[in-house]
């Protein structure tokens, strides 16, 4: 076992999240055609099996502790909301997308706050048992980076 400052020499090249989808049309319906993710690849097996991959731009993973989780969920929506898993998409205009993804069946769970961290967030239940977040960022990460509370891990 390495410890968490040696390097690892394998590198990760993509981040996919695998989601189980029971109303698969629908699903593919709301993330590629009103979300907007591009389509990459899909495939088709036995039994009706079938997939598609969407591309979602950059994929980054957040690790946040249970303090952090809570407080996230208290700035976005007034309240615990999230399961341990919530998926965020960085979009151009958080009101607008939110309006369209409601209109195509996602259930609003908070509408569009701005955020400390200089971002406007929306929290909606999607298809999929999926609970996401749109977000949009008003200061660029190198304006960002200066204010309190916010920093990297970099130097560990």
């Amino acid at each position: 076992m390495t410890s968490s400052s040696e390097k690892s020499t394998s590198t990760v090249r993509q981040l996919r999240l695998v989601v189980q989808a029971d109303d698969y049309e629908a699903a593919v319906r709301f993330y590629r055609d009103v979300l907007g993710l591009p389509e990459q690849a899909a495939y088709s097996g036995a039994d009706d099996a079938r997939v598609v991959i969407l591309d979602a731009g950059r994929a980054t993973l957040e690790i946040a502790n249970p303090a952090q989780k809570r407080m996230i969920d208290d700035v976005e929506v007034g309240r615990q909301v999230a399961p341990s898993i919530r998926v965020a998409f960085e979009v151009d205009d958080t009101a607008a997308t939110t309006d369209r993804l409601v209109a195509a069946g996602a259930e609003q769970v908070a509408p569009p706050t701005t955020t400390p961290w200089h971002s406007v967030n929306a929290r909606l239940d999607a298809p999929a048992g999926l609970h996401i977040t749109v977000f949009q960022e008003l200061r660029t990460l190198d304006e960002r980076v200066d204010l309190d509370g916010f920093g990297t891990d970099a130097g560990r």
